[in-house]
């Protein structure tokens, strides 16, 4: 294994490792579905516990325009898009191969949502969009300093009380993300906890 490989995570613009795509079953929605994922994506052989519970408890309004930040390989946008066709989504991630995917899922569940390959905010596209909610499950293993940024340029693109709704494991780094969402919004309370985790949201005031 090369040392470029040994050092590769789900938050690498490119991956190395040879792309197979497979179709996985997702439990624990209120039903079964399947999602193309690969090696190199966030959770690739079933779906996190994070994810399931900011899926279950989002706080949604038909028409919003929803951003899934660090979409991964599409869960949160593609089902929340099934669930209310009204909803405007736009899903984006730094992992090219990621993004590939979450463009395979949509196309598999017949949804129509934008997918924008992004660090962060720096696509020019997804840099002049504002959304009325945006949903992140943070790539903790990136850094905290990737995380912060991330709440802290959510901000700037969330109309006038839209919300942050963002997903993490309290003790370990949820905490402080949490106390970084009251640094920058000035707000912040859970609306869902299990399995150790818990959803946070903050409103734009």
């Amino acid at each position: 294994m090369s040392p470029k490989t040994e050092t590769e995570h789900y938050y690498t613009e490119k991956q190395t490792s040879a792309f197979r795509p497979q179709k996985v079953r997702m439990r624990g929605l209120g039903t079964e579905f399947s999602m193309y994922t690969a090696g190199g994506v966030f959770s690739p052989k079933k779906l996190d516990n994070g994810t399931r519970l900011l899926v279950k408890n989002a706080i949604l309004e038909k028409g919003w325009k929803v951003l899934d930040f660090g979409c991964g390989y599409g869960v949160v946008g593609v089902t929340l898009k099934k669930r209310n066709s009204s909803l405007d989504v736009v899903m984006s991630d730094v992992n090219s191969r990621a993004v590939k995917l979450s463009r395979m899922n949509a196309e598999l569940h017949n949804v129509k949502v934008l997918v924008i390959h992004s660090d962060i905010f720096k696509d020019k596209e997804l840099s002049a969009m504002k959304f009325d909610t945006i949903l992140l499950n943070p790539p903790q293993t990136a850094g905290k300093d990737v995380c912060h940024r991330m709440i802290e340029d959510s901000a700037d693109h969330l109309n006038k009380g839209g919300l942050l709704q963002l997903v993490a494991r309290h003790q370990k780094g949820g905490k402080g993300l949490s106390q970084k969402m009251e640094d920058v919004f000035g707000n912040v309370r859970e609306t869902a906890k299990g399995s150790g985790f818990r959803v946070y949201v903050s409103e734009k005031e």
